[in-house]
């Protein structure tokens, strides 16, 4: 993730989401989307930690893998959940089996990110839903840090089809089929469109992409758009 700030994070107010530490014996209320905005809109340059100083940088998205604009509900789809943290996060077509930590807002109204000295290492953003529940979730993690690949540097190769599953903290594992994976610039990212409810069980998983330079790091996030089709 990018050593960037391209912009001032948002400032806490009554209009912005507010860190809360989750709990899993009693789900806390998560801010709806209104209350998110402003804080997901500019603070999400959230990985902020990358080095990018390798002789090949990360696969990005291909134009091909654009996620659908208004995707229809999968067949069959399971039942929305109830609220259980994440534990841990599977994507075998990358080789991702990580450990998840729970992740809010930093002091500044960023978007926080797993502590970047762990390659291996997820966050579930607390002020979303969590995996399976009705809404969006969002997962992030690492593109790399100092001493090369992280968590999610395969993100930007995955396909349309590949599945992404989320084991939850009361044993049961979300299970998501990616729709979409696009990269976007942290000056243009489409909060709506990441972040939107659209009715069913959606997830988001985030790392960053695009140029890198020594000056400003990685100037985009790559994004994974998923589904839920299954419950293990």
């Amino acid at each position: 993730m990018s050593s960037s700030q391209p912009f001032e994070p948002a400032k806490q107010s009554a209009d912005t989401a507010t860190f809360e530490e989750c709990e899993e014996e009693r789900p806390r209320k998560r801010a709806p989307w209104g209350a998110m905005a402003l804080v997901l809109l500019t603070g999400l340059a959230l990985i902020r930690n990358g080095s990018g100083e390798f002789d090949v940088g990360p696969p990005q998205p291909a134009s091909a893998a654009a996620a659908d604009r208004a995707p229809a509900e999968a067949d069959g789809a399971p039942a929305p959940l109830a609220f259980s943290a994440a534990d841990r996060v599977r994507v075998k077509a990358i080789r991702v089996d990580a450990p998840v930590m729970a992740v809010g807002l930093d002091a500044e109204g960023w978007v926080d990110a797993p502590p970047p000295d762990d390659p291996n290492l997820a966050g579930w953003f607390t002020g979303a839903v969590s995996p399976g529940e009705k809404g969006t979730s969002v997962l992030v993690g690492h593109v790399d840090n100092q001493q090369g690949p992280a968590v999610f540097y395969g993100l930007g190769s995955l396909k349309k089809g590949n599945r992404v599953e989320v084991r939850r903290q009361d044993g049961r594992t979300a299970v998501f089929e990616i729709y979409g994976i696009e990269v976007f610039a942290k000056n243009d990212f489409p909060g709506h469109r990441v972040y939107g409810d659209t009715g069913v069980p959606e997830l988001r998983v985030i790392t960053c992409g695009g140029g890198f330079s020594k000056q400003s790091g990685y100037d985009g996030n790559v994004v994974v758009f998923a589904r839920l089709v299954d419950v293990r």
